[in-house]
């Protein structure tokens, strides 16, 4: 369950939500030392909270032991100042809302506070890195280190590299998603990257699909599942990101490609606007 030597002893995750979580307990199973950041003590405790119990739910199917449980919640670390869990970090992934002026900020300010050799990832799904990384001292460390929900549970890992990230931080980045469990692929800076351009795409074709009266939401999803190995139908998955997620990045998709493909259906905002979020407001295409 962990290599002797992780590539990054020491990896700094802020952002103790959904995918940050993720994020820290699959570097701390690779033997990672982690610290697990977020604003607020209860915004970290919560994190904590969604590592322990996937954990114990391992434990409870008998795929973890309580040893490893317990190894694995030992080397993981919180706070709430941002700067001092950076400091002592070879790796930091940020993992906080998909917005811009956050991120970028967010680099800046740590860019003078880790160590120059210290890798500055985002976990981004669509952004440009070029923007979230302007003016990020030492260019070459950037990279963006793009995880999927659930992170413990799914196998890719979209690393993306912009004009300035230097091959050996692709390579680093790589080996230790390869440590992770992960199958790491590498993209160009581009919008939505590979990951996010072609899932929403398909996704807002299957709500237009809804919309026109096509076909049921189950039976859409099932043709993709059965007809073409989808582990999930658009749908669900749709669900299960969010509908506001997916809106938010739909909506910047249609800004930066001028494509139609990335017009968001009027269901679509229909829905976010009377609160059907998916999985986490309990209905969306679904009842969860």
């Amino acid at each position: 369950m962990t290599p002797t030597q992780p590539q990054f002893s020491q990896v700094a995750v802020l952002g103790a939500g959904t995918m940050g979580a993720g994020i820290a307990q699959v570097c701390a199973q690779a033997g990672s030392r982690v610290v697990l950041q977020d604003l607020t003590e209860p915004f970290v405790q919560k994190g904590l909270a969604r590592i322990r119990d996937f954990l114990q739910k391992g434990v409870e199917k008998g795929k973890t032991t309580p040893e490893q449980r317990d190894l694995v919640l030992g080397r993981i670390t919180t706070a709430t100042d941002r700067a001092a869990a950076a400091r002592s970090a070879d790796l930091v992934v940020e993992a906080v809302p998909e917005q811009l002026e956050l991120k970028n900020g967010l680099f800046r300010e740590l860019a003078g506070v880790v160590a120059p050799t210290c890798v500055l990832a985002s976990n981004t799904s669509s952004l440009s890195l070029a923007k979230v990384f302007a003016g990020v001292a030492g260019p070459g460390r950037c990279i963006g280190m793009h995880f999927f929900n659930p992170v413990p549970l799914m196998a890719l890992l979209e690393l993306v590299r912009t004009t300035g990230t230097a091959p050996a931080t692709v390579e680093a980045a790589a080996a230790y998603g390869r440590q992770l469990g992960k199958e790491p692929i590498v993209v160009m800076d581009s919008p939505g990257f590979a990951s996010s351009r072609l899932g929403v795409c398909l996704g807002l074709e299957a709500i237009r699909m809804v919309e026109a009266g096509v076909a049921q939401p189950e039976d859409i999803d099932k043709a993709m599942v059965l007809g073409y190995g989808h582990p999930m139908g658009p749908l669900k998955l749709t669900d299960v990101v969010g509908l506001d997620v997916r809106l938010a990045i739909a909506d910047y998709l249609a800004t930066e490609l001028r494509h139609p493909g990335f017009q968001a259906p009027e269901l679509m905002r229909r829905m976010v606007a009377e609160g059907k979020l998916g999985k986490k407001s309990g209905q969306g295409f679904y009842r969860w």
